[in-house]
């Protein structure tokens, strides 16, 4: 790693963070932390309970099943934290945000330091959000059971956009989304198996014309698998 590389960084606050244990120490993630472009810190809300018990919820103001992560063990940790940091973004993963994107991966990739809140149950008191974050992100329309499962997808889609993360970087920067298309057809050796054969064009050594078909290709399976991608492509 160069001497001015911005070292990237993600505090992680969560209620189970056991979870990101293997996660952060195998694979891609492992690999940007050795190199010293990135790294990680897992914070146990349960670490700031009040009580001997180190409960951290409650139910709800106005009734309704579930329990809610309370205000003060969130807010004494994100302010703790940020007596020693400054953050570009405190992300909290929600449902209700907005839905995670090539483009905001690449947009975070280039901040110096987050701060990711994962909810639990019912999720966060509002207070917590209303003090604090400066964006809610969604992996999807459906409900977890916290937000560890999406912070992790988070860090991976930022972490393997760092420099000298991945051996090959062509390969991500043509990875599907980049260019608001799907990545066109795959295929390694043999190039015959089982009758199935390798597009000629492929194999035939034409840089050109194998460019022009892959991006054809990425056009008809946008178009047939993602249309809403597909018009927003056409349209631009």
């Amino acid at each position: 790693m160069s001497s001015n590389t911005e070292i990237f960084h993600a505090d992680i606050l969560s209620t189970v963070p056991e979870t990101f244990d293997s996660v952060l120490n195998s694979s891609i993630l492992k690999r940007a932390q050795e190199f010293g472009v990135a790294s990680a810190s897992v914070h146990n809300l349960h670490d700031y309970a009040k009580d001997r018990f180190k409960h951290i919820d409650d139910t709800p103001y106005g009734g309704g099943a579930g329990m809610l992560l309370q205000c003060q063990p969130i807010f004494d940790c994100v302010e703790s934290l940020k007596e020693k940091k400054e953050y570009d973004e405190i992300i909290y993963m929600s449902a209700d945000g907005e839905q995670l994107t090539q483009s905001i991966a690449n947009e975070l990739s280039l901040s110096k330091n987050i701060m990711i809140i994962c909810g639990h149950y019912k999720g966060i008191d509002q207070r917590v959000r209303d003090a604090f974050v400066t964006r809610e992100i969604s992996i999807g329309d459906f409900v977890l059971t916290g937000g560890e499962l999406p912070a992790m997808i988070l860090i991976d889609s930022i972490i393997r956009l760092l420099p000298g993360v991945m051996s090959d970087i062509e390969s991500a920067m043509k990875d599907s989304f980049m260019e608001g298309l799907l990545e066109p057809p795959q295929y390694t050796r043999p190039a015959k198996f089982r009758d199935m054969d390798v597009p000629a064009i492929l194999t035939g050594g034409n840089h050109a014309e194998i460019e022009k078909w892959q991006h054809e290709q990425a056009i008809e399976k946008t178009k047939k698998l993602r249309p809403d991608l597909y018009n927003k492509y056409i349209e631009e």
